[in-house]
């Protein structure tokens, strides 16, 4: 029987512990491998929930600021149609009442025209006697009982302005001069808002100013007419305007009663 040297046997063992030494580290690290492995999931995962997080509450964020927005444009809305709201209640308050009183106005409107229409004859009668019937009829017109009640006040309306208009311009035209003692004669009349009315004979040769304290006419010297013969230009557009140097027809004291 052969006999192995020692240090063979030796070897073998030797080797064999190796072996199971290498097996044994070569278990740690995979053990440690393994668990390497396992942590770094774990890492992941916890990022990815803190990934998560984070973008839930980005969009909380954001979908907080929307509803303070639109919080905002509720509540400016809210203050416009409050505001209008109120403009419209009170306008209907206006119309309500305006209705209740209509009854009242419709039995008033009959005494309204006719006040209006007397006052405006007195004020014409107790004007500077220019187109007097020519404005009385203007009047007259107005008050036609075949027109609506509306159509009437209009014209009622109007007549006042005309008169009101009266008081602004300066006018010419040719009309027939009627005193007492004398035979009516064509002459040109020129009048100067509610302050001067005067007439001018077609020769130049006479001419007069309206006095209404003395409600008759007075004679004009000769520079008065030739101020009157350029009134009369100017009211024609043939001068340029310029201060006439005239008489007045009414003093101050006249002008009380006057528009």
């Amino acid at each position: 029987m052969l006999k192995r040297p020692f240090f063979a046997l030796r070897g073998c063992w030797l080797a064999g512990v190796l072996a199971s030494g290498t097996l044994m580290a070569s278990d740690e690290t995979m053990d440690q491998a393994a668990q390497s492995v396992e942590a770094q999931q774990t890492q992941s995962e916890l990022q990815q929930q803190i990934n998560s997080a984070d973008e839930a509450t980005r969009s909380a964020i954001e979908e907080l600021r929307r509803l303070e927005r639109e919080t905002r444009q509720i509540e400016t809305t809210n203050a416009t149609l409050s505001s209008r709201l109120a403009s419209e209640a009170e306008r209907l308050q206006r119309l309500s009442q305006a209705l209740d009183t209509l009854s009242d106005t419709r039995d008033a409107l009959p005494m309204i025209e006719q006040d209006m229409a007397e006052q405006l004859a007195r004020w014409i009668e107790s004007d500077l006697p220019f187109l007097t019937d020519e404005r009385l009829a203007r009047v007259e017109s107005a008050g036609n009982p075949e027109a609506g009640s509306a159509e009437r006040i209009a014209s009622l309306l109007e007549a006042w302005r005309a008169e009101l208009a009266y008081g602004r311009e300066v006018d010419s035209w040719r009309g027939r001069l009627v005193m007492e003692g004398a035979s009516p004669r064509e002459v040109e009349y020129l009048r100067i808002g509610r302050i001067g009315f005067y007439y001018l004979t077609p020769d130049g040769r006479e001419g007069g100013v309206w006095d209404e304290e003395s409600g008759e006419w007075l004679a004009l010297d000769e520079p008065a007419r030739r101020q009157v013969r350029n009134g009369l230009r100017i009211a024609n557009d043939q001068r340029t305007p310029e201060l006439l140097q005239l008489p007045l027809s009414i003093t101050a004291n006249d002008q009380g009663g006057q528009p």
